[in-house]
């Protein structure tokens, strides 16, 4: 019997997506931007002292190792000549810091993750010793002082961790965000593995010029949920509402460069997984939709979701989490609904932020990722922000983006980013059912609750790993 022909594609492009809680690989086809295939693995995060987020670097290679290997398996049960894949893009948790030895290709300590607060001390430390405080930072890389970028948590590893001082001594220690880790190690690792990283997550480093694009000597010396982006062209947008002014993608090393407004939810999607796992509200993350559903309300209940401080637009370390509005009539359903209208409340003031540094309100909101499938999350965002909210029926945006990235770059060009070349997407459209007036009662209320959650917490002490308390909010 004569063997099967392979299905024949054109050029497919593969992505890594490789974020907080859990590593993809998803096989597209350039032509059409069809998802072909894709396999999904949850990842760990470890917490060892309050405000320490971890995760295992060996456990996210080998993540990312098992999704291409199932996903090829797919393709392959599918017909699919694997050999098609012509590139892979990498989407990853881009301030996430890793410290590994380029001789045994081991990590030197756990990756900090972009959440972790134990650099609180570290940036209150700089912030008196660099010239200008936060502006002189901020003028280069366009991001504030912040224990959310990758130089302080470096700075942190270099201070406290021996074996990554021994190895810096001993010119053997390579420092990578997420994607250089995984690219050094899945182009040979220690067989010549290439180090290497792109601008955009330079731009996260808090060490590159976004102006020169280039790691930048002066910052070098100092070894200091939901992402919401607008992008403002080749113009280098600084931001007077606490948003990030970051490089939004460069496909060539001739090709102009692309800035973008960012504002960063720390706790979206995470705060469904609290719900699940520390309070045992609801046993699956789809769950929550449901509890919501049955109430429609949070009967007065807010929840400010501040586990690891508040991001843009506020930069308050010292935010710590509440839950208030509290009576002996609020249940579980109300809360559910509080942390759902939470998410949306955070897009809201990160979008505000957004129409006064560009001077153009938001006609719409596309969005994307795991969270979009919550019916009642979308509509939510539409009437808080009165605005209609719009979601592609292909949720894996940010993989395909990768993959686009990827296909459309200088040397591989297999993927047309030119208008008329792509495929249209399908979109689902969300409309506000709610009236202005009580979309601002809501929303400022919502502040309110903002303001108590601030000023629990000043520094924490690597030492001890214990918070020092201030003065509680009154």
């Amino acid at each position: 019997m004569a063997a099967s022909k392979k299905a024949v594609l054109g050029p497919l492009v593969g992505a890594v997506d490789q974020g907080t809680s859990s590593t993809r690989f998803l096989v597209f086809n350039s032509k059409t931007a069809e998802l072909l295939s894709h396999h999904q693995v949850e990842i760990k995060q470890e917490f060892p002292r309050e405000g320490w987020v971890e995760q295992d670097p060996k456990e996210i290679l080998h993540s990312v190792y098992e999704c291409i290997e199932k996903t090829c398996e797919k393709l392959g049960q599918l017909n699919i000549d694997i050999s098609n894949i012509k590139a892979i893009g990498v989407s990853n948790q881009r301030e996430t810091t890793v410290v590994w030895d380029k001789l045994t290709g081991e990590p030197l300590y756990n990756a900090v993750v972009w959440l972790d607060l134990r650099t609180q001390s570290t940036v209150e430390s700089l912030s008196k010793r660099i010239p200008g405080n936060n502006n002189f930072v901020k003028s280069k890389t366009g991001l504030p002082l912040s224990t959310y970028f990758s130089a302080v948590k470096l700075r942190w590893l270099l201070d406290n961790v021996r074996e990554v001082q021994k190895a810096v001594e001993e010119k053997r220690a390579l420092f990578g965000t997420i994607d250089s880790w995984l690219i050094w190690s899945l182009t040979g690792g220690v067989n010549g593995g290439v180090h290497c990283t792109d601008v955009t997550n330079a731009s996260r480093t808090m060490l590159f010029n976004i102006h020169s694009l280039e790691w930048d000597k002066q910052l070098c010396e100092y070894g200091t949920g939901c992402f919401l982006l607008c992008n403002t062209g080749h113009k280098c947008v600084f931001s007077d509402h606490g948003l990030l002014t970051t490089v939004a993608y460069k496909l060539g090393r001739d090709k102009p460069v692309y800035y973008a407004l960012e504002g960063s939810v720390a706790i979206a999607g995470a705060v469904i997984r609290w719900l699940r796992d520390n309070l045992g509200i609801i046993k699956t993350s789809e769950e929550i939709e449901k509890l919501a559903k049955e109430v429609g309300t949070s009967y007065g209940c807010y929840f400010v979701p501040a586990f690891s401080g508040l991001y843009a637009p506020y930069w308050e370390p010292s935010a710590r989490g509440i839950i208030c509005g509290l009576t002996q009539f609020t249940n579980k359903c109300h809360i559910a609904f509080a942390a759902l209208e939470a998410v949306c409340f955070q897009t809201r003031e990160i979008l505000d932020a957004m129409n006064r540094d560009c001077g153009i309100p938001l006609s719409h909101l596309q969005v994307d990722g795991g969270m979009t499938s919550n019916k009642i999350l979308m509509q939510l965002q539409a009437d808080i922000l009165y605005i209609p909210v719009v979601k592609p029926s292909m949720p894996e945006t940010t993989a395909l983006g990768a993959a686009m990235a990827a296909g459309a770059a200088e040397g591989v060009g297999v993927w047309s980013l030119e208008p008329e070349d792509l495929s249209a997407v399908t979109m689902e459209r969300f409309e506000p059912q709610i009236n202005a007036e009580e979309s601002e009662i809501r929303y400022s209320t919502w502040k309110k609750a903002v303001m108590k959650s601030m000023g629990w917490v000043t520094t924490q002490s690597p030492e001890s790993g214990k918070n020092l308390p201030t003065n509680m909010p009154s």
